[in-house]
């Protein structure tokens, strides 16, 4: 698991250092912090942090719940961390999407522990599949494990992880069905799932299991776009 860029809502200041070194200590990141929802909300959509810890008791007029609403809107992921367990409290979180709900006072374990969870979850949440045809039969094929695509004439190779798919269509029109930002054009033949991304040369991009042409041109895109993921 990559470590995650994490971003503290919290109006109390000793408890944002101790759930910031409880972060570091676990071997994630802590970017910011916040103690009021407009603060929050302002850095969280110039930071854009991976995960965002919520308390609900905030100073100002809106609370913790009032940006998780706002969160929603935006698809962003967050879990609570509260103490607030009264039952008014959990209806108004019952209307909201966090990926957990963190009781405090919490462990170190236990905050490495709901984060490592919600993040798989959240992720499994966002997979994307593409369905082709195959030797007469139906595959429908999970995007993470494509490692990059290869023009044939007006066919196209799909490599995966573990197998390899030909398929009558053109590169342009199976790179277009892929959801998502994780695949690039990197050569006018090659279509490359940065997530599977090694090294990147000054003329190949090198793969698990293979070296793939790299254009001049794209270069510093996929240099560029390596470096936000």
């Amino acid at each position: 698991m990559k470590p995650l860029n994490i971003y503290i809502v919290e109006d109390e200041p000793l408890i944002v250092s101790t759930i910031e070194v409880a972060l570091r200590k676990q071997g994630f990141f802590a970017v910011g912090d916040a103690e009021d929802y407009t603060s929050a909300l302002r850095d969280i959509e110039l930071l854009k942090p991976d995960l965002t810890l919520i308390d609900i008791q905030l100073s100002g007029d809106k609370d913790g719940v009032d940006l998780a609403t706002e969160l929603d809107k935006k698809n962003l992921p967050y879990l609570f961390l509260s103490s607030q367990t009264d039952p008014n409290t959990i209806e108004r979180v019952k209307h909201t999407n966090p990926l957990g709900y963190i009781v405090k006072p919490f462990t170190e374990t236990g905050l490495r522990t709901n984060i490592e969870l919600a993040w798989h979850n959240y992720n499994d949440s966002k997979q994307h599949f593409l369905t082709i045809k195959h030797e007469g039969r139906l595959h429908r094929i999970n995007q993470n494990t494509i490692s990059h695509l290869k023009a044939f004439d007006n066919y196209c190779y799909i490599n995966t992880t573990t197998k390899t798919y030909l398929v009558p269509h053109t590169l342009k029109h199976v790179s277009e069905q892929l959801e998502g930002n994780d695949f690039i054009k990197t050569h006018r033949s090659y279509v490359v799932n940065l997530r599977h991304v090694l090294r990147v040369d000054k003329t190949t991009i090198s793969l698990e299991n293979d070296s793939i042409p790299l254009s001049a041109s794209q270069k510093s895109l996929v240099v560029s776009k390596l470096k936000s993921i």
